[in-house]
């Protein structure tokens, strides 16, 4: 199977960065193909504006989703964009390596997902009619998890948690990102206090934490999100009536209302 990592930190030394490493090298030594978007090292753009279309379909008005939706389609993407999308198509599985700061991921990761998930490509519709997007599009049947690392610990992001519970806080990217275009999100690895690792013991530990959770990275349980057309949403806006009843907010969209 074909991997790629997607990372964000500017520390090559961080624990963030020696997981990535753990991810590569545990995948490689299990048989697969690992590929890398090391977001800092490749200095991506963080800004996603009008420099990311040289060739415009509108000159007199920046519409960034019709935009991308017009460079996608007529090949006149940046080269790193279309980088990006053609790793994404190869890949069997995407791993997402970030630590978390202000309660999501790093800006340069957000703008990755904001570039290269373009209308087209990352949703859209298909045949002019059929939602291209939350559990269907050209990335659905792919896997993605999340590997992400706090400063707070682990009882901050229970279910009661000061922080609150660490898949509704990453709701955005498992469900507004990654199964938006269609992909099966597992469910969050996350390392908890690593201000507070510092031990080679305890790195040691984290590490082989990871290790045992990579091995499920095909065979694991995805996150049952509801699909968008699947029946759930028979307006394709509203969840029905008899689906989580008495439920509202993010809790509806999880089999497990706590958002574990």
């Amino acid at each position: 199977m074909k991997v790629l990592i997607v990372y964000a930190h500017p520390e090559p030394t961080s624990l963030t960065r020696q997981l990535v490493n753990e991810t590569a090298e545990t995948l490689s030594a299990a048989g697969h193909s690992v590929m890398h978007s090391d977001l800092y090292g490749m200095k991506w753009k963080a800004v996603y504006d009008a420099d990311d279309f040289p060739k415009r379909a509108n000159p007199e008005r920046l519409s960034l989703i019709d935009e991308g939706g017009h460079a996608y389609a007529s090949g006149n993407q940046l080269a790193e964009v279309a980088v990006e999308q053609q790793k994404l198509l190869e890949a069997d599985a995407v791993i997402l390596q970030f630590p978390m700061w202000w309660y999501s991921p790093p800006a340069i990761l957000k703008s990755w997902i904001e570039r290269v998930f373009v209308w087209g490509f990352g949703f859209g519709y298909k045949d002019g009619t059929n939602n291209y997007r939350f559990g269907a599009g050209i990335l659905k049947g792919k896997r993605a998890l999340i590997n992400v690392q706090t400063g707070g610990g682990a009882a901050d992001y229970g279910p009661r948690g000061i922080n609150g519970p660490i898949e509704q806080l990453l709701f955005p990217l498992t469900h507004g990102a990654l199964f938006y275009a269609g992909m099966d999100v597992l469910p969050t690895h996350a390392v908890h206090s690593t201000m507070r690792v510092s031990t080679q013991e305890e790195v040691e530990a984290i590490k082989a934490a990871w290790r045992d959770r990579l091995a499920g990275l095909f065979t694991d349980t995805p996150i049952p999100f509801r699909s968008q057309n699947g029946g759930d949403f028979p307006d394709r806006h509203t969840m029905a009536d008899h689906v989580a009843p008495g439920q509202t907010g993010l809790a509806a969209h999880f089999a497990d209302p706590s958002g574990a």
